[in-house]
């Protein structure tokens, strides 16, 4: 007799996934650079690398630092920009078998209205997820994520350029996290995702230096999973979107925190540059935690959080 396999399929909003588990923008390229070792049609999704409406060269190196239990990166939003984006990168796109979301970021509140302008219409890429922790240039360098009412305009004006779900992505950098979450659903998200990276430092004492020629980071990696745990948490009481859980996933058990605290899916990240096949394990292993409970619905897991 066949053994009954768990469904592990979610629904992201519009969006229906094979599996919860979807790799974060700035950690698996566009997917091919990983080829040899992951197939990206095993995935839920891919987030590409955050793309704005022109090419961008990032911050001066180093630009990465490992730090106990996680990394800083400032990287800067090094892209190719939307226009390189399409020509170069959507073909092959194009012929994958799962949900491939594109990251989108502007220094202008119009600026983000120009990159979803941009990929409206384009096959291959089936969602954006709008990330508004960049600084705006025109309110002095404030990012876009700590005020809600801004935050909701940043909604509002990708939702009236584009054709695709949206996708939130939220700062960690902020009071109340749970009242941007409330901002952007009122917009007309139609989900959210968290967190993304919180602000660090490393120095050099022997230099007396920063170890990042940006002087601060965003640090990733195990040592923030337990924020954003509780994060999502907040946020998933909050709101009536779902939410996608991101913040040091290693393994399935930490992908499982997440699910059991409300997230509908998973990002990985940091994990990616540790162990290149983490996402598929990621998969492997929520499908045996299945098996071994008897729940044959994933779902069934989302926000079972027993207080």
């Amino acid at each position: 007799m066949k053994r009954m396999e768990p469904d592990l399929s979610i629904s992201l909003g519009p969006l229906k996934l094979k599996n919860p588990v979807i790799a974060a923008s700035g950690t698996f390229g566009y997917g091919d650079e990983y080829l040899e070792m992951v197939d990206p049609n095993l995935l839920g999704g891919i987030v590409l690398k955050g793309v704005s409406i022109r090419p961008r060269e990032g911050n001066a190196p180093p630009r990465i630092v490992e730090t106990p239990s996680g990394m800083l990166n400032a990287i800067g939003l090094e892209n190719i920009g939307v226009e390189q984006l399409i020509r170069d990168k959507i073909p092959w796109l194009e012929t994958l078998d799962t949900v491939v979301i594109a990251n989108i970021y502007g220094h202008s509140i119009s600026e983000y209205g120009e990159v979803a302008s941009a990929l409206k219409g384009v096959r291959g890429i089936h969602a954006l997820e709008v990330n508004i922790s960049c600084p705006n240039v025109e309110m002095g360098g404030m990012v876009f994520g700590t005020d809600p009412g801004v935050a909701a305009r940043v909604t509002e004006t990708v939702l009236k350029n584009t054709d695709k779900p949206v996708i939130v992505k939220l700062s960690p950098n902020v009071t109340d996290i749970a009242e941007v979450a409330r901002a952007v659903e009122s917009a007309g998200a139609h989900s959210i995702s968290l967190i993304n990276t919180l602000t660090g430092m490393s120095i050099d004492v022997e230099r007396r230096r920063p170890h990042l020629a940006n002087i601060s980071g965003g640090l990733s990696g195990p040592a923030i999973r337990p924020v954003a745990v509780y994060m999502v948490y907040q946020v998933t009481r909050s709101v009536r979107i779902p939410v996608v859980g991101i913040g040091g996933i290693m393994d399935a058990r930490d992908a499982l925190e997440f699910l059991i605290a409300g997230a509908t899916a998973v990002q990985v990240g940091t994990a990616n540059f540790i162990n290149p096949r983490a996402t598929v394990d990621i998969i492997e292993g929520l499908r045996q935690y299945c098996l071994q409970k008897g729940i044959w619905r994933l779902v069934e897991l989302v926000g079972s959080l027993r207080t």
